[in-house]
């Protein structure tokens, strides 16, 4: 692959961005992506329920380099990157949280959390088969759920669940994490310094 000028020579990785609502995890993997420049599929997950998020989703789309490639896919992620091919420096995944909640919300009512975690899990190996199958660098963001109380219905608890699994398999496979607080990123994981299993 020829890496554009401003693209990092590291090669491959995954990046993981976890942080809490507005930590800045959007906008500093849209920064990291904007800085490195060359060829970037932005994939959001995103759905158009109403007014508002209509809203916020032409804000986003809007703030967006025009150079950037945007897929819009809120299931089946990793098929659709694929379908995409492979020309492609950076893939911006935004986000993992709305991906989770449109595996979580497609079950049946009475789904178990072994039905949930197994939904949210599928659509996590399906982008880490992607990712192995890339040679683009990746940026995955997700929120943190685990900090907060525990919700008081149920489709909240097996939601928050489910995701928090997903996180803990994407953090294990990624190369660097990131958690996010006020904009700031301090680092989890990265090459120098490896997670403990």
């Amino acid at each position: 692959m020829v890496v554009p000028a401003g693209v990092e020579r590291m090669g491959k990785r995954l990046i993981f961005l976890l942080g809490g609502a507005r930590s800045g995890k959007s906008a500093y993997a849209e920064n990291w992506a904007r800085e490195r420049g060359g060829r970037v599929l932005f994939v959001a997950t995103a759905q158009a329920f109403d007014d508002e998020m209509r809203d916020r989703i032409a804000a986003h789309r809007a703030s967006r380099p025009a150079s950037w490639h945007t897929l819009e896919a809120p299931l089946n992620v990793g098929a659709a990157i694929q379908a995409q091919g492979s020309g492609y420096d950076i893939v911006l995944v935004d986000c993992l949280t709305l991906l989770a909640s449109n595996a979580l919300l497609a079950l049946a009512e009475d789904c178990t959390q072994a039905d949930a975690d197994a939904a949210i899990l599928s659509e996590v190996e399906a982008l880490l088969e992607a990712y192995h199958g890339s040679s683009a660098i990746w940026l995955i963001v997700s929120n943190e759920v685990g900090m907060g109380v525990v919700p008081p219905y149920r489709l909240g608890r097996l939601y928050r669940d489910a995701l928090g699994r997903a996180n803990q398999r994407l953090a294990r496979q990624a190369d660097e994490v990131l958690l996010l607080v006020a904009g700031l990123p301090w680092p989890l994981k990265s090459a120098m310094w490896p997670a403990r299993e």
